[in-house]
């Protein structure tokens, strides 16, 4: 019964791992959402984008501790190899004119205590505390850019894979259709009603479009494989995409003011002016090189020393003292002007820069909206044209099948369908594209 037992156990094994090994070969099903998601995990620009965020906030705290006060705390021992001395007199005859070295000091000496000081006045510190406020704003728009931009790659990656899914499918769709139109003109001949030549015909047909195909599918598995590397996935991970291409207009009012919306809320282009301000705030804080820097300071130390190494607590001595620096800079070797020279090129560089990235933004929204007005009308135009292939191709067969028309009809007919069905499907794929571009520029995802 055992054995018996054992080979049950055994070829119900064997009959599941086909089972299971099937269901591990199933591809994992993505949708627009899941790949958007899985992108902005993964996307290793945007962590960047991240952590430099978190950098300008280290900033900030860095530029408020320029105006906090300074506290630190110093301690020092020194053992004298040979003592220090200074020369007076000879005490024992003064009126010789001789001059004697007198030690001073004991061989061993300890100093501890503490200092504090206070930035009264600095126009550099002040200046820079709101400078690295400005930097971290400009931070957050780089990083709701990159999310965008993720967010867009994505997009325009899943749409392409979709697309030629699609051009996939329509393309086995028309060999199946030059399939049976051969085996429904093979019948015919070898019953008489049609030539040789229909059939050579008909034959070239399906190995005309068997090559597009196997294109298809190479595209289909080269797109699925940008997707992946926009996802951040590895590369041996099997995916599929699920859903379609669908035509959703864009808000005429959104287009309308598409312009001036870019303008506002293109997050690239606020960091850049935001940058700009940054930059024109160094050329202050350069500038401030020549404007005095008051402080208040203070220190409490003790000193003690001694031959031995024996020190108690009255061998320590006690001193403080508070007080003012005052501190202009007159000279330094003209360093302080080539410093503000470079700082005003920079910020004449970004300013440059700025009113480019106005134009060029302005520009990019006026040809989007000229690629989405066209695709638009290429969907409605083709939508009629695929209607009319259909109906054509559907013609020519019926014509065939009676006798009445020829199989250069029928080709005609069908190359003319499987056309129109894929620039339909490229009008609308066209479409999607400009609009996530569109939604880039207007950098209307808000980061989570």
């Amino acid at each position: 019964m055992c054995m018996k037992s054992l080979l049950k156990t055994v070829l119900l094994l064997l009959l599941l791992v086909p089972s299971a090994q099937r269901a591990q070969a199933q591809p994992k099903m993505l949708t627009l959402d899941d790949a958007v998601q899985l992108a902005l995990k993964n996307n290793r620009q945007l962590e960047i984008s991240r952590l430099e965020m978190e950098k300008a906030d280290a900033r900030v705290t860095e530029a408020y501790g320029t105006a906090l006060p300074n506290i630190s705390a110093a301690g020092q021992y020194s053992r004298a190899l040979k003592k220090p001395v200074f020369f007076i007199p000879d005490p024992q005859n003064p009126s010789s004119g001789r001059i004697v070295p007198l030690e001073i000091g004991a061989d061993n000496s300890i100093q501890f205590g503490f200092t504090a000081t206070q930035i009264l006045f600095n126009s550099a510190v002040f200046t820079g505390v709101g400078t690295a406020k400005i930097y971290q704003q400009a931070s957050r728009e780089l990083y709701r850019g990159s999310y965008n931009q993720t967010v867009s790659n994505t997009k325009r990656a899943f749409y392409a894979a979709v697309f030629m899914r699609n051009v996939f499918l329509m393309s086995q769709a028309g060999l199946k259709n030059a399939e049976d139109n051969l085996k429904t003109v093979q019948m015919m001949n070898t019953q008489g009603l049609v030539s040789d030549y229909d059939f050579i015909r008909a034959q070239v047909q399906v190995d005309n479009i068997r090559p597009s195909v196997v294109e298809a599918e190479r595209n289909v598995a080269l797109m699925t494989n940008n997707l992946k590397l926009v996802m951040g996935m590895s590369p041996g991970e099997d995916i599929a995409v699920t859903g379609e291409l669908e035509f959703d207009p864009v808000d005429p009012a959104l287009l309308e003011r598409a312009e001036e919306s870019a303008i506002a809320e293109n997050a690239n282009l606020r960091a850049l002016d935001l940058q700009k301000r940054v930059s024109d705030a160094i050329v202050s804080i350069t500038r401030s090189e020549w404007y005095p820097t008051l402080a208040a300071f203070g220190n409490y130390q003790w000193q003690a020393q001694k031959n031995s190494f024996r020190f108690g607590g009255e061998d320590f001595v006690r001193s403080s003292q508070v007080g003012l620096s005052l501190s202009i800079n007159l000279f330094n070797g003209m360093q302080s002007v080539a410093r503000l020279n470079q700082a005003q090129i920079d910020y004449q560089k970004l300013d440059e820069q700025d009113k480019m990235a106005h134009d060029g933004l302005r520009t990019n929204v006026q040809n989007i909206r000229f690629r989405l007005a066209e695709a638009s009308r290429r969907i409605q135009s083709q939508s009629k044209t695929v209607e009319m292939a259909e109906r054509g191709y559907k013609i020519a067969t019926t014509r065939y099948s009676a006798g009445n028309g020829t199989q250069l009809e029928v080709n005609d007919a069908d190359l003319a369908l499987l056309r129109a069905r894929v620039n339909r499907i490229q009008a609308v794929f066209d479409y999607n594209v400009a609009r996530a571009d569109l939604e880039e520029t207007l950098s209307l995802v808000t980061p989570q």
